[in-house]
């Protein structure tokens, strides 16, 4: 089958202003910069630096005076960091989130700018949605005549866990002026350079983990009637959970339930007594909140019961599914079909399993995630996110840029 996807190389950039495709080779520059210097989640401190260097070079001032029109917070939720840029015209207030996290993984790309810090890397494009707002921010300083309102840049920390997020809200990034609505977006290399994945609703999946341990009887492995074999129920278990999918939940629903780690045994003739088990659970639908958890727990405690062992289980949500709202949607709908301009380029059924904590934002404020297509197979730039490989086409960076001013404009 021949793609209908546009070819990464022959990507229109025309309806990319000037001025923005001038930012290129700073962006690359940005983007490279953080790549050498990957941080996890909450330690993000150099790349905080390095953004509050620029800002401070492009002389935006450090303070909560509101009738300061250029002006930052550091220091939110250890390392978050948000920009206020007040235009010269009174309007709403429209907030852009970048997370800055890396992931704890070996980089095994041969390039001039890969890993410094060992073991750690940009495996999943944060230093390029880093990037992209810092070239958000650096333009808007440049025309605030050209959009009305106020823009709340957020640079986040820990987006891929234990959450940035919801700290950062708690302690008041939407606020002091109140944010109407939010966009952010992820370079996505599962889709080619020149399209965009957005869709209205569900967008990324609710992201719920459990850790159940099996406590049975060990014993010789000759001598089974003398134990509670804890792998055995285990399996029995595992099994079992299969069926809240296959059985429980409404078809319509996606949902997924994986048992990713089973751990038990210390010799091969030995009856273990006792098994570990973790695992995650996604779905989209915010009513399924609790069910699945309450179901594992019910089969976990049936299988138990009836095989005469006992159990401890622990069980919590990360994130919330991502919900996109209609109207913010469509915004970014619009803007992006004017920036890719190919009947190809906007995608709508792009949804995942994959879970965001940008999540915990749209539950605060209407607002739109989409994906930004990145990959570029013919440059080999397509390996999948969190893979030791993962690099992206850097060309989407100001597309991304373009994508954002022209959202502010529209929106403001």
């Amino acid at each position: 089958m021949v793609s209908t996807f546009p070819n990464p190389n022959s990507v229109d950039l025309s309806q990319i202003r000037l001025s923005i495709r001038a930012l290129q080779s700073q962006l690359v520059e940005w983007r490279r910069h953080l790549h050498q210097r990957p941080e996890l989640g909450f330690k993000e401190e150099l790349t905080s630096q390095f953004i509050i260097q620029k800002l401070q070079q492009w002389g935006i001032k450090q303070t909560q005076d509101q009738s300061i029109p250029l002006r930052y917070q550091a220091g939110i939720a250890q390392t978050g960091i948000v920009v206020t840029i007040s235009s010269e015209s009174p309007g709403p207030v429209l907030a852009i989130r970048a997370d800055m996290d890396a992931l704890p993984i070996q980089e095994q790309n041969q390039v001039p700018y890969r890993s410094q810090h060992e073991g750690i890397m940009h495996a999943c494009g944060h230093d390029g949605h880093s990037a992209i707002a810092l070239g958000t921010v650096y333009y808007l300083c440049q025309h605030r005549q050209d959009f009305r309102g106020t823009v709340k840049v957020i640079f986040q920390p820990a987006e891929e866990g234990p959450g940035g997020a919801k700290p950062m809200i708690e302690q008041g990034v939407l606020k002091n002026p109140d944010v109407e609505a939010i966009i952010g977006l992820h370079l996505w290399n599962n889709l080619p350079l020149g399209t965009v994945g957005v869709r209205s609703g569900a967008l990324m999946a609710a992201v719920e983990c459990f850790r159940c341990q099996i406590l049975g009887k060990g014993g010789h492995g000759a001598m089974p009637h003398q134990t509670v074999d804890s792998i055995v129920v285990g399996a029995q278990i595992v099994n079992a959970l299969q069926t809240i999918v296959a059985r429980n939940v409404d078809p319509i629903d996606a949902a997924v339930v994986t048992v990713g780690e089973f751990n038990a045994g210390t010799a091969l003739n030995v009856i273990a007594d006792t098994a570990n088990l973790t695992g995650t659970v996604r779905y989209f639908n915010p009513r399924m909140e609790g069910y699945v958890g309450k179901r594992i727990e019910q089969i976990i405690a049936g299988v138990c019961q009836a095989q005469g062992a006992s159990y401890e289980l622990d069980y919590w949500q990360l994130y919330p599914p991502l919900i996109n709202n209609s109207e913010t949607a469509e915004l970014v709908r619009s803007v992006a079909s004017e920036v890719v301009e190919t009947p190809a380029g906007i995608v709508i059924e792009c949804q995942t399993m994959g879970g965001e904590d940008m999540a915990f934002f749209l539950n605060a404020v209407p607002g739109c995630y989409f994906f930004l297509g990145s990959a570029n197979p013919d440059q080999d730039l397509a390996y999948p996110h969190h893979h030791p490989r993962f690099d992206f086409d850097e060309t989407a960076l100001s597309m991304g840029v373009e994508i954002f001013i022209r959202c502010v404009e529209r929106f403001c």
